[in-house]
């Protein structure tokens, strides 16, 4: 495989995907990923469409191409507008547009990655609108999540009373919250408050604290696939601090862990997003000097990525990346997450091949 040419196709591909697809709705918001034997979409997810207006700012500035752009803000108003519970200050974990009762639930994380998304537009358009509600995002994250020193994943609404922690990892704290909690740093740097620093400061430290405990974590090998996307949120979580030794300790240890891991696992099942996730950490790490490159399994992170995006006569699925590969089928998933993720893993190792990445930490998705 000409893997250089893949390369140069996948941006542009994966662009179209978000455009064309049908993935974002008439109303902005963006579905949590299109079930392709079915036909049809889950339903829109306000965590999912922060991610997306994410991608597709990066898509705008990427390509020059204003479509993005207008995409991007078309996602943030539905967020700021549709998707925001004005009585309750916060954003539920799913909005219904067909009638469907979502779980009457809100995240923790999903309000870091509406936030950050929110954060990426504004610093596109400097519209207050997006800094306003990424804002008053983080002050629901302070005021429900956090007590006592512990961040609870997740309260229902409208008691907004802490569900108990248990089963799988989203249904608990760890380390993978440093990634939501990274809104905070990012709203202490658009002057929203000091106080958001030190509550990002509270996370990091707890999350190097706990993170080795995290992985395998689980016995069933895939759940342990599952837990490593999770796990790669801390790495992405500590990118403003790669200059501390304990932190360039944790990321260099724990891409070497999550990358063993994930080829023992692969044969059984992978995810392509965890792929992608891996290899941003280590160009990441790489650039800003937390630890040494490992170029070949950078390379063979790419190439394991390029066979899960689709070019198809079908337009719902024709650009995007499917989830993932569980006992050699495909899964009938084609995810704007995987999509976001591979997109920008694929255009950054482009631009490290060419000695051209920056490693601009706003602009992760």
């Amino acid at each position: 495989m000409d893997l250089s040419r893949v390369l140069d196709s996948s941006l542009d591909l994966a662009g179209h995907w978000f455009l064309q697809s049908g993935i974002q709705e008439q109303s902005g918001g963006v579905a949590r990923y299109y079930y392709s034997d079915r036909r049809c979409n889950a339903r829109v997810s306000t965590e999912i469409t922060g991610y997306s207006i994410g991608a597709l700012v990066y898509l705008a500035r990427q390509t020059g191409d204003a479509a993005y752009l207008d995409a991007a803000e078309r996602g943030a108003r539905f967020l700021c507008r549709t998707a925001w519970d004005r009585e309750l200050s916060l954003f539920p974990f799913e909005h219904s547009i067909d009638g469907g009762t979502p779980k009457h639930l809100a995240y923790f994380f999903d309000s870091g990655i509406i936030a950050r998304g929110l954060l990426a537009v504004w610093r596109a358009t400097r519209r207050d609108e997006y800094l306003e509600t990424a804002a008053a995002c983080g002050e629901h994250m302070l005021r429900d999540f956090v007590r006592d020193g512990t961040v609870h994943p997740i309260v229902a609404l409208p008691s907004r009373e802490a569900l108990p922690h248990s089963g799988n990892w989203s249904h608990n704290s760890g380390c993978y919250q440093l990634k939501a909690a990274l809104a905070w740093y990012e709203l202490h740097e658009a002057g929203a408050g000091a106080h958001f620093l030190d509550a990002y400061e509270g996370v990091l430290a707890s999350s190097l604290e706990t993170h080795t405990a995290f992985l395998p974590g689980e016995p069933d090998r895939y759940l342990v696939m599952d837990r490593l996307h999770a796990y790669s949120y801390f790495f992405e979580g500590m990118l403003p601090r790669y200059d501390r030794p304990a932190c360039r300790d944790a990321v260099r240890q724990g891409i070497a862990r999550a990358a063993g891991l994930l080829r023992e696992i692969a044969p059984s099942f992978e995810r392509s997003d965890v792929c992608a996730q891996i290899l941003r950490a280590r160009l990441y790490a790489g650039k800003l000097g937390a630890c040494a490159l490992d170029h070949a399994a950078a390379a063979d992170e790419a190439a394991r990525m390029t066979a899960y995006q689709m070019e198809d006569g079908d337009p719902r699925i024709h650009g995007g990346f499917w989830f993932g590969r569980k006992d050699g089928a495909l899964l009938p998933f084609v995810n704007p997450v995987s999509t976001a993720f591979c997109l920008q893993a694929l255009a950054m190792w482009r631009e490290f091949e060419a000695g051209e990445f920056s490693a601009d930490r706003y602009e992760l998705i």
